[in-house]
């Protein structure tokens, strides 16, 4: 038996007779890691064009011990960055964030910034849809949330409120993206619920 890729299985395997269920509590990457391999599965499934955005960064010190092996000793930031992904999903131009938490209870708002509420402020009254994909790590569960529940949270927490996104929340007014095996996190369905 190969593999997908092509590869021969090793002979060496242990093959079990009882099936048991997959588990995917470890699998051993980033949130952001899985997003970036659901968006070339999207690409080269012709669903959607998504990329993650570089961060602009300015090089000061290069070490040219070779040619061939330039070392980076110093760089810098040049701008804040705006949302980690952007692209184009059904017609419609899309711009998320990705989080991940290792509390179980709640969001912490901490963990986004005012010039991202911003430019997804922005993007959202010119028609396009933002989001944000959180990981509740210990949990191991996926959520979309879309902005306008975002920016109210964030809003609310500018007011006096509360400095966090309850948990009971996050699952009531965002849909909980599953595991897939090719789109890890198969966040184009969560958006044709909500959107399409």
């Amino acid at each position: 038996m190969n593999y997908p890729n092509g590869k021969r299985a090793s002979k060496r395997m242990n093959v079990s007779k009882h099936r048991s269920k997959p588990n995917f509590s470890n699998r051993g990457m980033s949130l952001e890691e899985d997003i970036n391999v659901t968006n070339e599965y999207y690409l080269n499934a012709g669903i959607a064009v998504v990329h993650k955005k570089p961060t602009p960064v300015q090089i000061v010190n290069v070490d040219y011990p070779k040619r061939s092996a330039a070392v980076i000793k110093e760089a810098y930031f040049k701008q804040a960055s705006t949302t980690d992904f952007n692209g184009v999903y059904r017609g419609k131009h899309i711009d998320f964030e990705a989080k991940e938490t290792r509390n179980k209870t709640s969001f912490p708002l901490s963990n986004v910034h005012q010039h991202q509420i911003d430019h997804m402020k922005a993007v959202h009254e010119h028609g396009g849809i933002c989001f944000m994909i959180i990981k509740f790590t210990p949990l191991d569960e996926v959520y979309l949330l879309p902005s306008p529940q975002l920016f109210h949270y964030w809003d609310d927490q500018i007011g006096g409120g509360r400095k966090s996104i309850p948990y009971h929340h996050v699952q009531l007014e965002g849909v909980q993206i599953p595991f897939h095996y090719q789109a890890r996190v198969d966040y184009a369905k969560a958006l044709d619920k909500l959107y399409f």
